[in-house]
């Protein structure tokens, strides 16, 4: 992949990432991306991996699913989730906490920015969705083998770099 805007995470090179060129690297995904894997368990361990659209508001990431679904069932009573962002070869592992909102707890403003910017308004179908704030608290990243070493970014919901 290679990139020519400054402002899209840098072209993969021989050389390994700076972690302050990582965070700003997630930083923009985070902002720009708008998909991402989300990955729970349920109560007896049996894991669940789904694509779901996203929005960033600069300190979580929220998400909507159908309440009755396995995401929403998992996520609702761990409180807990691993997000995956990026392609295979420039990963970012995000593990977060995750807070459960009805869907008409969300100032319409926020609900009005989600649908914009994922093309989705989980307001709308007759299925019943709730919202997912999920908030990091671990952020690594990742592109080779030579980036492994300070990879991890966020430990305890703070940026280390």
């Amino acid at each position: 992949m290679t990139v020519s805007s400054a402002q899209e995470p840098g072209p993969l090179s021989a050389e390994p990432r700076s972690r302050a060129r990582r965070r700003q690297d997630t930083e923009h995904r985070l902002a720009h991306d708008v998909d991402i894997w989300v990955a729970s368990a349920s109560a007896d361990g049996a894991p669940y991996l789904v694509p779901l659209s996203f929005d960033w508001d600069g300190e979580a990431l929220w998400a909507a699913t159908p309440a009755d679904s396995p995401t929403g069932r998992n996520l609702a009573a761990a409180r807990v989730a691993r997000l995956g962002l990026g392609p295979t070869r420039d990963v970012t592992m995000i593990d977060a906490d995750v807070d459960v909102l009805d869907i008409d707890a969300l100032p319409r403003e926020r609900g009005d920015r989600f649908a914009e910017r994922t093309g989705f308004d989980p307001r709308t179908p007759t299925t019943p969705y709730r919202w997912f704030r999920m908030v990091p608290r671990r952020i690594q990243a990742w592109r080779e083998a030579d980036e492994l070493p300070g990879r991890e970014l966020m430990r305890d919901g703070r940026w280390l770099v």
